[in-house]
């Protein structure tokens, strides 16, 4: 009776072994906490991954920074010592310079119009042009239309942000952008935002609403203007070698719960959309909801014939008119 014993103990354990090395576990990230519009991204993709693979990719979620912020994160993605990343394009033009042209501001004249660029032709084939740098592009997700905070003063136009110090992505088309507006820009890692605010190293910063709310940017800043000055995409990567070793039916698993990941990361922005100018002013924000936005775009017209000569301008039309 013990050799039965001992014989089925053996089977099972074996039996579990086999499983658990036919389970290949990778690891994605994000900046910001997992109650946000990226957390709920990346928990459906992993969720979904799981699914489609049947149980043989399993997706670890990181969550505020704890694998680095984005620019990091990125930068592990192309080494291949981290397989996957939701990122916002701030840092993404260090990287796939043609993704600069995304981050103009203004370029977009709402959402729905932002999202038809990125999931219509010219988005899809930006997504090639991450390939030669050691990535796979999986989907274009959303970090959201772009607001303004201070603690110094209510911004109703251009000339309120003159000498404002701000914090700004590390991108050079925001920082060519906000020096437009005045501004003086700071680029910083989104983990070290909250500190710098806190202890006034910057006046403010600039984000979705989606993300004030989750960084609780209301703890430490006093004014918010819906400037709606840049859409914000963002991005499902994946490290190049690590998609190439899937197989066919496996790589199509991962995009299409990438796109699963981005339906349910665009529904949250709306959500926070939505909610975000009540919930802030409730927490105290004093809040301009409809500033001047034609002012905006005419104190960037030295920026504009700037960007012109550097993407041509018949490419950012090709963007602005598409239908």
């Amino acid at each position: 009776m013990k050799l039965v014993r001992l014989a089925l103990g053996l089977t099972l354990a074996f039996g579990f072994v086999t499983i658990a090395a036919s389970q290949t576990t990778m690891r994605i990230s994000i900046s910001i906490g997992k109650d946000s519009h990226q957390g709920a991204g990346i928990d459906a993709f992993a969720s979904e991954v799981e699914k489609r693979t049947a149980g043989r990719y399993k997706v670890q979620t990181f969550y505020s920074g704890s694998l680095g912020g984005e620019r990091e994160s990125i930068e592990a993605v192309q080494l291949g010592t981290q397989e996957l990343t939701l990122t916002s394009t701030g840092p993404v033009p260090n990287f796939v310079p043609e993704a600069r042209i995304l981050d103009i501001p203004f370029l977009f004249s709402n959402k729905a119009h932002a999202q038809a660029v990125l999931d219509g032709p010219i988005g899809q084939d930006m997504l090639t042009k991450f390939d030669s740098k050691g990535f796979k592009a999986l989907a274009w997700a959303e970090n959201g239309v772009r607001h303004m905070t201070n603690n110094k003063r209510s911004v109703n136009g251009p000339d309120d942000l003159k000498g404002l110090k701000m914090r700004t992505m590390e991108n050079p088309v925001h920082v060519a952008a906000y020096k437009g507006f005045g501004i003086i820009p700071t680029p910083m890692a989104f983990p070290e935002v909250f500190t710098a605010l806190q202890q006034g190293t910057v006046d403010g910063q600039e984000n979705p609403l989606s993300v004030i709310m989750a960084a609780k940017f209301d703890q430490v800043q006093k004014h918010l203007t819906l400037t709606g000055h840049v859409y914000s995409p963002a991005l499902f990567l994946m490290n190049k070698a690590a998609f190439e070793k899937l197989s066919a039916a496996d790589k199509t698993a991962f995009i299409e719960a990438a796109k699963v990941g981005t339906r349910v990361n665009r529904a949250r922005v709306a959500e926070d959309d939505a909610k975000g100018v009540t919930e802030l002013r409730a927490k105290g924000m004093n809040v301009v909801e409809n500033p001047d936005k034609a002012k905006f775009v005419a104190a960037l017209a030295p920026v504009y014939a700037e960007f012109d000569k550097q993407f041509g301008k018949a490419e950012i039309d090709k963007i602005r008119n598409f239908k």
